[in-house]
This record gives C-alpha cells, sequence and structure tokens, in this order.
C-alpha cells in the first residue's frame, strides 16, 4: 500500500508565495516520476511542472523540487497570481514491492490554492 500526503495550499494574496509538499510512503521500491498538476474550476487538470518542464504561465514563478531520502517532491510558488487559484495535486508513478518492475500513477487528495486580495 502507498500513500501520497499533500499539504501547504492555502490563501495568498497577489504577489504572495506558498509552498507546496507531497509526501509518499508505504512499500515503495522506486520513484520514477513526480509532477505537479492543477485544476481551476471549470477547467481541464494540466500539468504545472515536472522534471523535465514548467508550464508557461507558471516559468520563472514556479520551482519544482524533490528530496529522495524523503520520497518527496515539493512545488515553491513565488508571486502568484489569482490566475494560480486551484487545487494542486501531486502525481507519482511508482513502483511498489507489490507491483515489482511495473510502475503506477497515484494522486494526491489536492490541496486548495487561492490568490486573493
Amino acid at each position: 500500500q502507498v500513500q501520497l500526503v499533500e499539504s501547504g495550499g492555502g490563501l495568498v494574496q497577489p504577489g504572495g508565495s506558498l509552498r507546496l509538499s507531497c509526501a509518499a510512503s508505504g512499500s515503495i521500491f522506486r520513484i520514477n516520476y513526480m509532477a505537479w498538476y492543477r485544476q481551476a474550476p471549470g477547467k481541464q487538470r494540466e500539468l504545472v511542472a515536472d522534471s523535465f518542464s514548467y508550464a508557461d504561465s507558471v516559468k520563472g514563478r514556479f520551482t519544482i523540487s524533490r528530496d529522495n531520502a524523503k520520497n518527496t517532491v515539493y512545488l515553491q510558488m513565488n508571486s502568484l497570481k489569482p490566475e494560480d487559484t486551484a487545487v494542486y495535486y501531486c502525481k507519482v508513478n511508482m513502483q511498489t514491492l507489490e507491483s515489482g518492475v511495473l510502475g503506477f500513477d497515484y494522486w494526491g487528495q489536492g490541496t486548495q490554492v487561492t490568490v486573493s486580495s
């Protein structure tokens, strides 16, 4: 069994910062991929950042990082704008002790980020 626990969301004023965390735990054998997505009301879920790229709308403002020892991925969000308001989800592809060589995607529960004055 594996679990993803997100934290760090909240209400922030425009121009402010937040740091999201997503910690994976359980019978993890290997983590292959970690990423952050977001979904605003009435919109499709979109990729915000992963190890390879950032959405154009967040380039220069958001930074993804990873602590392999803690199986945790972070999203540092600076210069936040009202249009960044969304539920943020982490996605992790990992192999577990049960799945062996097969990697599966797991999603966090989501954390609300609201940017408003």
